[in-house]
């Protein structure tokens, strides 16, 4: 699990079954500069502990004030504050803006088992909504096909932004974001933090053990399986990137079938023109259809003009960038 992702729901949970009480505080609404985006959280607990933000500091002390008061009263509430140049400034903005937060206690107004549920799917790596009405006090959970709002969800977890659809607020929960790199040459070595350092968890896979070495990546998940076994192991899915770096069709082939054959959202492959047309012509040849193909970002990059491992790193590292914003 990648450092950056939060625990918020998951420490609510465990703060309401360690009978401490617990209320989640999550931004709905922004305007101007606001410190933290749609979907941040904060939990508290009916002991004044939290975990997490929505402001980045300016508003907490009030939100856990007005949070206890919700715990004791078993209601919630959405507060709206306005942060004011200087509060702006001592946390690192240029001007101020105004957001508004939704304060819900655990278990009188959010469900436990609905909670459990969101928690549970998020373990699962499964793509959850929370979707609430703060006027109505209307909530549910999606995880699936046959909701009303179920285009605007679609869209909001490929953009993974939360939000306003109508009188509906959708409080996505994606899972990780991770990367599969097969083939541990220098670029892998570069890649790896680079990845990290965008909140991706990333694994190398390897069946050579001369190149995927500890010693070549201290500290990093290895795997020495033929790619495609690999793959299988590791789980495809839509927050997923592949990339692979060998130039060996023997192993890059393995990994570029698995991964066309998933709905991960990213494959990139090393190699010239000239290779990725041999690799196009073998793909149509084992009855990969053009569209399937075309999926594959080859060479991998963006076109920056790259030069030696570090720099194809960062054009790789900027396309998975691109292809996850903007796709």
């Amino acid at each position: 699990m990648t450092p950056n992702y939060d625990r918020i729901p998951e420490t609510a949970l465990t703060w309401h079954r360690q009978g401490k009480g617990a209320a989640l505080a999550t931004v709905i609404e922004t305007w101007g500069s606001a410190p933290r985006p749609v979907g941040s959280q904060l939990v508290i607990s009916g002991e004044g502990d939290m975990e997490g933000s929505v402001s980045g500091g300016c508003v907490e002390g009030a939100v856990v004030i007005e949070a206890i008061d919700c715990l004791e009263g078993g209601t919630a509430t959405v507060l709206e504050f306005g942060v004011a140049d200087e509060q702006a400034f001592a946390v690192g903005l240029a001007c101020g803006g105004r957001i508004r937060v939704l304060v819900e206690p655990v278990g009188r107004v959010i469900p436990v088992e609905m909670l459990e549920a969101l928690v549970d799917a998020r373990a699962g790596r499964e793509q959850v909504a929370y979707v609430v009405n703060p006027d109505s006090g209307a909530r549910r959970l999606v995880t699936g096909q046959g909701d009303a709002l179920e285009a605007e969800i679609a869209e909001r977890f490929r953009t993974d932004k939360s939000g306003f659809e109508g009188d509906w607020f959708i409080d996505i929960h994606n899972p990780p974001l991770r990367m599969a790199i097969v083939g541990a040459v220098h670029i892998a070595q570069a890649l790896v933090p680079m990845a990290r350092l965008a909140g991706y968890d990333p694994v190398v896979i390897d069946p050579r053990p001369a190149f995927g070495a500890e010693a070549r990546f201290p500290g990093e998940t290895l795997m020495e399986d033929w790619p495609d076994e690999a793959l299988a192991a590791y789980g495809l899915d839509p927050r997923t990137a592949v990339v692979t770096l060998t130039h060996d069709p023997k192993l890059d082939d393995p990994a570029i079938r698995a991964a066309l054959a998933s709905d991960c959202f990213y494959l990139g492959c090393l190699g010239s023109t000239r290779t990725h047309a041999k690799r196009v012509e073998r793909l149509t040849e084992a009855g990969f259809s053009a569209d399937q193909i075309a999926r594959i970002h080859g060479p991998v990059g963006l076109d920056i003009g790259a030069q030696g491992p570090a720099e194809i790193a960062i054009s790789i590292m900027a396309e998975i960038t691109s292809r996850l914003r903007k796709a």
